[in-house]
């Protein structure tokens, strides 16, 4: 019985959990598309979100780019496949590795911001006072990181796909000795509009995700200093482990034939 009731007590806790956010992100959507809007917040967000993570994610794009082209000549160069190495780094590029590196990148900077900022106001009554000011705190503290993290997401993802295909060129030109007209018809010819449009798609949920998680354990952070610490913890965990069972989820609708 005590096993029982461990188990119990778990699934209970993973039912509260579960409503608590379902009932935020219904009420926080509401926000997003009545009036009013604040887009100076928004805009400010955007900055935040887009412009500031374009170092890291740039970064970890190009050197995704260059080892891909690097290990996936070393397997192709088995099967004598070597011209298939272009093909496979835009791909994979376009359809999974942009969009969840990405995420995964913006998730520990921005995730972690966001809950410590929303949950530095939590314990500290500023959002209690923003009520008193007779401010909505979900309009003025969830729906701008949303809208703005739906935005920017798909934008730093068609960089980071950009950025991670020249990565891909410049190992397989200069260091593999491919042929620079021939790597980039290769690049072009299997390209397809889909495999573009995935990605940006996964790259908005991304954001949703990632901007949600953030806002959430951070404006349900409690016990000081501590429990400032737990929520940051908590958004950038939780958020990066959704983005994987998303990118999985989306996958299945967009290739699954």
């Amino acid at each position: 019985m005590t096993l029982l009731a461990a188990v119990g007590r778990v699934f209970l806790s993973f039912l509260e959990y579960t409503g608590r956010l379902a009932v935020f992100t219904g009420v926080a959507l509401s926000h997003c598309i009545r009036p009013p809007i604040y887009h100076r917040l928004i805009g400010r967000q955007m900055l935040e979100i887009g412009y500031f993570s374009l170092p890291v994610v740039g970064l970890t794009a190009i050197f995704t780019g260059m080892v891909l082209a690097l290990q996936s000549h070393t397997g192709f160069a088995r099967f004598q496949a070597e011209g298939a190495v272009a093909t496979v780094v835009v791909l994979s590029m376009t359809r999974e590795l942009g969009p969840v590196l990405a995420g995964l990148m913006v998730a520990g900077r921005i995730g972690a911001a966001m809950a410590a900022e929303i949950g530095t106001m939590q314990v500290t009554e500023q959002v209690d006072a923003l009520v008193t000011l007779s401010t909505n705190p979900y309009k003025y503290l969830v729906a701008p990181r949303l809208i703005a993290g739906v935005l920017m997401l798909p934008c730093l993802v068609l960089v980071a796909d950009i950025i991670g295909v020249f990565g891909g060129f410049l190992v397989g030109t200069y260091q593999l000795g491919y042929n620079p007209a021939t790597y980039v018809h290769s690049t072009w010819e299997f390209l397809k509009p889909i495999d573009v449009l995935s990605g940006l798609a996964k790259a908005a949920a991304f954001g949703f995700v990632i901007s949600l998680m953030g806002c959430y354990n951070g404006y349900h952070s409690k016990g000081g200093a501590q429990g400032v610490g737990q929520a940051t913890t908590n958004a950038v965990v939780s958020a990066s482990i959704l983005i994987l069972t998303t990118n999985y989820i989306l996958t299945a609708l967009f290739f699954n034939k």
